[in-house]
């Protein structure tokens, strides 16, 4: 099936009648499979640019005039102490620091009775924090939360958990009362780390990188081909029965791992039911419309809606 985005037929209809189709189809399928993109983690509030941006990125912004967090990964800082100082920052806040809302706990609290598996390319592990099974997990664009050697030989990824929290506090961050590190009043806080604190691969001492997928020396670890296996279980296990595939958030940068896949299975399963909720971006192909549910829309509004 090849279809062009000229094609596709957008959200129509009665909202209210959809979310009834999609709450329906969230008790009754055999199997649900949530494919989530980049669209979901920004209705959970991490907004790369704007006041969330300002407020912890200030002084990059002032001294290099970067606009946003993703720009401000390939920038070409002058030195390896300030951009892993940049890093630290962008980890720690799309990482380890919560959800600036509950739209991950809201879907966990529609599927977690339920039989479910999950596909995401996002990297904020946000998944694993609301509550979902890390065994009905599949990660495939990499984790915030894990190095990997520049070196092609090592195929091991490394969890920067430790390395994240000294590499704040050596900025000038402080922690809140509820153990959140936050800019201090005063705002002096650097964009250099120690030389010392540069992180470096523990088995071998070489440099590291972030374990994001930009191109072919991204690490597929033992991790992601264990959850790469149990994603084609399940999708065989359930072949040819009710499938629920929903998909949020998912736009085209990436279409060829979760929006198109989707639209292939359901095609091939007449059981099967796509839905998609995204803002703006909420459409199907035409060859779906009847088994097809798709609403324009914020997702975390809409999933407090079906709870």
């Amino acid at each position: 099936m090849f279809i062009t985005r000229r094609k596709m037929l957008k959200a129509t209809g009665d909202r209210g009648e959809q979310l009834n189709r999609l709450e329906k189809e969230l008790n009754t399928a055999d199997a649900i499979i949530i494919g989530a993109g980049a669209g979901l983690s920004t209705s959970a509030g991490f907004i790369y640019n704007g006041e969330r941006f300002e407020r912890y990125f200030f002084d990059f912004a002032e001294k290099y005039g970067i606009r946003d967090m993703y720009s401000g990964g390939f920038y070409p800082y002058p030195s390896d102490e300030i951009r892993w100082a940049w890093w630290a920052r962008n980890i720690y806040y799309n990482r380890y620091a919560a959800a600036p809302k509950p739209t991950y706990k809201s879907l966990y609290e529609l599927v977690n009775n339920k039989n479910y598996f999950v596909i995401t390319t996002n990297v904020d592990h946000q998944f694993q924090k609301a509550g979902f099974d890390k065994k009905r997990l599949f990660y495939t664009q990499g984790d915030y939360g894990l190095f990997q050697s520049v070196a092609p030989t090592n195929r091991r990824t490394y969890d920067n958990e430790e390395w994240v929290m000294k590499a704040m506090a050596a900025q000038g961050f402080v922690k809140d009362i509820d153990g959140v590190f936050q800019v201090p009043e005063d705002r002096k806080i650097i964009m250099e780390l120690p030389s010392e604190l540069i992180p470096k691969c523990p088995d071998d001492g070489s440099a590291v990188t972030t374990n994001l997928r930009a191109d072919d020396s991204f690490v597929e670890d033992e991790g992601w081909h264990r959850a790469s296996a149990a994603y084609s279980r399940f999708l065989q296990e359930h072949k040819g029965k009710h499938v629920l595939f929903l998909e949020l958030g998912v736009g085209f940068n990436t279409p060829g791992i979760v929006k198109y896949p989707f639209w292939q299975m359901t095609m091939d399963n007449e059981q099967a039911v796509y839905a998609c909720i995204n803002y703006g971006e909420s459409f199907c192909p035409p060859e779906l419309a009847e088994r097809s549910i798709c609403i324009d829309g914020d997702i975390g509004d809409i999933l407090v809606q079906l709870r």
